[in-house]
């Protein structure tokens, strides 16, 4: 029951938003599945208890580490057919100017509500795209991760500093 916010690399205690029901009505992930991410997080060092609190904090190095050398091979991208979605990667609300696309299409999530286009990649999981219209932030770092999942080397490395800044406050 509690939230972490890295302010300046001084966490701050939020209680009740970072609980296993409130992470599940913010991500529409199933209360077991939050669970069992948890405890894999703890099992694999992506999660610590904080020494002076005993509270739950990310292991931000081990995960920034994860996402930058392994998330193509667990969750690979590959864009498919143009539709209706919510832009991703670089294309994202905030990011834009971190690097201008030279594509045709954009990437989004597939979302038939939505007003923007472009070529369809499937979210690291199938709520991400309600997620993203609840948590603007939350929103952002998914887009860089799909960054890292998508680009080429340069781009890679562009994504790579700026979740690394969000990571570490």
């Amino acid at each position: 029951m509690l939230k972490l916010v890295s302010l300046h690399q001084n966490p701050v205690v939020l209680p009740a938003d970072f609980s296993v029901r409130s992470l599940a009505a913010s991500t529409g992930i199933s209360k077991t599945e939050i669970s069992a991410s948890l405890n894999r997080s703890f099992d694999v060092g992506m999660a610590r208890h904080d020494r002076k609190s005993q509270l739950p904090v990310a292991n931000s190095k081990i995960l920034l580490d994860f996402i930058i050398s392994g998330i193509r091979y667990v969750f690979p991208a590959r864009p498919g057919a143009v539709a209706r979605g919510i832009p991703t990667s670089f294309e994202a609300p905030g990011l834009g100017g971190l690097l201008s696309s030279v594509g045709e299409y954009h990437y989004v999530w597939p979302d038939a509500e939505a007003s923007d286009s472009g070529q369809v990649i499937a979210p690291l999981y199938k709520s991400a795209p309600l997620a993203a219209k609840k948590d603007h932030l939350l929103y952002q770092s998914m887009a860089l991760v799909d960054a890292i999942r998508l680009g080429d080397a340069r781009e890679v490395a562009i994504a790579r500093d700026a979740l690394r800044k969000r990571l570490r406050g």
